[in-house]
């Protein structure tokens, strides 16, 4: 039977979560994620886990934090003023926003902390800082 190896396309159900049990997300109630190992579109710790499964494997692999989203980077806090904010906006801890660059590129953040008269944005992403946890089923290679 045939094994999963680097640059294979692969079709793969997984159900993702926190150390604590709480899961984040999970293709079960959708089609199955269809990816090609090697590309860059999975974290490290997830592609490393399909290496060597064959279709119909199922297995519950832990990715430490390295090898999926890092650490939270003190870096990506940004304060901004209020009133650069849109006026009806109502700023509140863990609310999510998009800002696009000049180029065109969307960043997804969010409210870290709300202060008097500025805001802290958090551009980590959600997941940074923690253990993940995946069962993978790999549905089919090819």
């Amino acid at each position: 039977m045939n094994k999963v190896k680097e640059n294979d396309t692969v079709n793969v159900h997984y159900t993702g979560k926190l150390s604590d049990g709480t899961i984040f997300d999970s293709s079960l109630e959708r089609d199955p994620i269809r990816v090609t190992l090697g590309q860059g579109s999975l974290i490290p710790g997830f592609e490393k886990g399909l290496i060597d499964m064959q279709p119909k494997e199922k297995k519950t692999v832990v990715i430490p934090k390295e090898e999926a989203y890092g650490e939270v980077r003190k870096e990506m806090f940004h304060p901004v003023k209020k009133e650069e904010l849109p006026g009806d906006m109502k700023p509140e801890v863990g609310m999510g926003l998009v800002a696009t660059s000049p180029d065109g590129v969307e960043n997804e953040l969010r409210v870290a902390e709300v202060h008097e008269d500025h805001i802290i944005l958090d551009a980590n992403h959600p997941l940074a800082g923690h253990d993940l946890t995946f069962e993978l089923e790999v549905v089919s290679i090819g």
